[in-house]
Order: C-alpha cells, then sequence, then structure tokens
C-alpha cells in the first residue's frame, strides 16, 4: 500500500477530490498554507493499492493543472526611506506537489 501526499492550489482542490472520489479512492483533506504566494492550499491523503497508484496519479496530473497569474510583489523605490510600491510580477501556479510514501501499516478502526 502507499500513501500519497498530494498538495495542490485551493482553486484546484474541490474538483480533484470529487475526481479521485468518483474513481473509488478515499481522500482526507487538510487545509494548509504556504508558498511564494503565502496563498492557501489544499493537502490531501490518499491511501492507495500499489496497483491503482498510477491511476491515482493520472488523475491528480489531469485535474492539477498549472497556470500563469498575475501578483503584486513590492519594490524598493526609495532606497534607504524603505517606501515600497508594489508592482506585478507574473509567477506560475497551481499543479501539484506529490509525495509518494510506502505504508508499512494500514488499520481502519
Amino acid at each position: 500500500m502507499k500513501l500519497i501526499i498530494a498538495i495542490v492550489q485551493d482553486e484546484d482542490a474541490q474538483r480533484l477530490t470529487s475526481t479521485l472520489m468518483d474513481d473509488g479512492f478515499s481522500v482526507t483533506k487538510l487545509a494548509t498554507t504556504g508558498g511564494f504566494l503565502r496563498a492557501g492550499n489544499t493537502t490531501l491523503l490518499i491511501g492507495v493499492d500499489e496497483e491503482r497508484l498510477d491511476d491515482a496519479m493520472d488523475l491528480i496530473e489531469k485535474v492539477s493543472k498549472s497556470r500563469k497569474q498575475v501578483a503584486t510583489s513590492p519594490s524598493p523605490v526609495a532606497g534607504a526611506a524603505g517606501v515600497y510600491v508594489p508592482y506585478p510580477v507574473e509567477v506560475t501556479v497551481g499543479g501539484a506537489t506529490v509525495f509518494v510514501v510506502d505504508v508499512e501499516q494500514f488499520r481502519k478502526l
């Protein structure tokens, strides 16, 4: 058995959870925060049998596409005066960060 830990953007989380559950996977959803933009993301815990691992990974890849987004980043304009003016920066968001770990033992109590 394997445990998939998939960190996805909040925007993709509901659709991915529904897609995985429709395909018979059990999913535990955790609200998390992190990354460059300090935006909300979701961590999904998915327990799978080894023979279904590729199916789950394919669904994660299909639903969690990366895309471009414009974010504002502070820019120093007054040097030592400490004045900052935000300016737009294009960044890539979305996609998924996925860890797959072996599960030594699984019990559902």
